[in-house]
């Protein structure tokens, strides 16, 4: 069954829309498609989700994200540990960079087709994850939510990993069957595409459910008198 997140939505006054990513064996019921220019964030396509539209990526056709998102290396390793120590500088050295990319895991791609866009009930069954975009007040709830099914046995529910702002809505995840939440929208080179207060919050298909079923429930932190006062002392609204 398809989970309902329009009480998350409703008490946390989200109004950016939800965005998935999906690896599916036909693109068509994506429509309508934009495509990438070539090395272009995919975060350019903000605007596009935001109307409805989904970004197509396959590995013929790809942006910046593609080492991480299809497996695809369109750059030698040492020019990339130049790029990313040289320009970006995101490490002390070209051997912390290495040793960093070295350990970074890419997804790898079930179907032809990874798309990124709206979410869309009709194609759940190829959902990978889901990001909601916040502020920082309906990122603490959404952070509050994540650990309410949780045991200290069990996998972190909210991880902040370094990497890439497309590695954190999706190859960051060490199993996309766990249900997890990445805090990102952390890469200084994709936010310039996003509004200042927006921050992500990625989190697996099966953490979504699991968010889903915290929002029903009228015991959780999302119905209680401190959450009221939070919405009162935000003037109503956490959307602000």
């Amino acid at each position: 069954m398809v989970p309902d997140p329009s009480r998350i939505l409703d008490r946390l006054s989200i109004n950016a829309p939800l965005i998935g990513v999906y690896d599916a064996p036909d693109p068509r019921p994506f429509e309508p498609l934009v495509e990438p220019g070539s090395r272009q964030c995919m975060f350019a396509s903000l605007k596009d989700w935001q109307e409805g539209k989904t970004l197509h990526l396959t590995k013929e056709k790809h942006g910046c994200g593609a080492p991480y998102l299809l497996g695809v290396d369109p750059r030698p390793r040492e020019e990339m540990v130049e790029f990313l120590c040289d320009e970006e500088g995101l490490r002390a050295s070209h051997e912390l960079m290495g040793l960093w990319l070295d350990s970074a895991t890419a997804y790898q791609p079930q179907h032809e087709h990874l798309l990124i866009g709206p979410l869309r009930y009709d194609q759940y069954e190829f959902l990978r994850t889901v990001t909601f975009y916040v502020n920082a007040d309906q990122l603490s709830s959404l952070c509050t939510g994540a650990v309410y099914y949780s045991k200290p046995s069990d996998p972190p529910p909210v991880i902040a990993p370094f990497g890439s702002g497309c590695m954190q809505i999706l190859s960051l995840f060490a199993d996309l069957e766990a249900p997890q939440a990445i805090m990102g929208a952390m890469d200084q080179a994709m936010r310039k595409r996003l509004e200042p207060w927006m921050l992500g919050f990625t989190v697996t298909r099966p953490m979504f459910e699991s968010l889903c079923n915290w929002s029903q429930d009228p015991r959780s932190s999302l119905h209680t008198g401190f959450f009221e006062s939070l919405i009162k002392a935000r003037g109503g609204s956490l959307a602000g």
